[in-house]
């Protein structure tokens, strides 16, 4: 995989309006692992890449109602048969953190890349899923070399109490395991 001016070659594009500059002369050095299915515990469609871009039909269930107003982004998604989406640039700040700390610093969407997989924090995740989002992160290790394997982290380990994705469905040795 191969990451040219921020954007991953393999990955499809549909930009977000949520993002912005990150703060001057910062690089990503964290590594951020969410979920997401929308609606919740419900996989396939483009509902995740409507949400993402301010295009979700709030109208088509009860639940994006409640999400109506939201505005926010990952760098990528990763569905459940292992294609990739890229909505911002990673050498941009996407909105997915929220309020979060990692090693005593704040605010981690101005050094983080955020990855998205399609699931829940209870139902397994796919093998496909797995083996491309090691590659990603070993192409993201490449191009940011400041992401180590102690910077690639679940949103629950950033945002404590608030968060629990990428949840105990995620098997994070297997992950691991990837990565060699």
């Amino acid at each position: 995989m191969i990451v040219d001016d921020g954007w991953l070659r393999e990955a499809r594009c549909l930009p977000s309006p949520n993002a912005d500059a990150r703060p001057s002369g910062e690089l990503p050095s964290l590594l951020v692992i969410h979920n997401i299915s929308l609606p919740p515990g419900e996989f396939g469609g483009e509902a995740i890449c409507e949400f993402f871009t301010n295009r979700l039909d709030c109208t088509r269930h009860p639940f994006y109602e409640e999400i109506a107003d939201l505005r926010v982004s990952a760098h990528l998604l990763i569905d459940r048969e292992g294609n990739i989406t890229q909505f911002v640039s990673f050498l941009d700040r996407a909105w997915h953190a929220g309020v979060s700390s990692f090693e005593g610093r704040e605010k981690c969407n101005d050094f983080a890349i955020g990855i998205e997989l399609e699931g829940t924090d209870s139902v397994p995740y796919t093998d496909r899923q797995y083996r491309v989002l090691a590659d990603v992160a070993r192409a993201l290790m490449t191009t940011y070399p400041a992401i180590d394997r102690g910077r690639v982290v679940g949103h629950c380990d950033i945002a404590p109490g608030r968060k629990t994705d990428p949840g105990e469905a995620f098997d994070w040795r297997r992950f691991h395991q990837l990565l060699v």
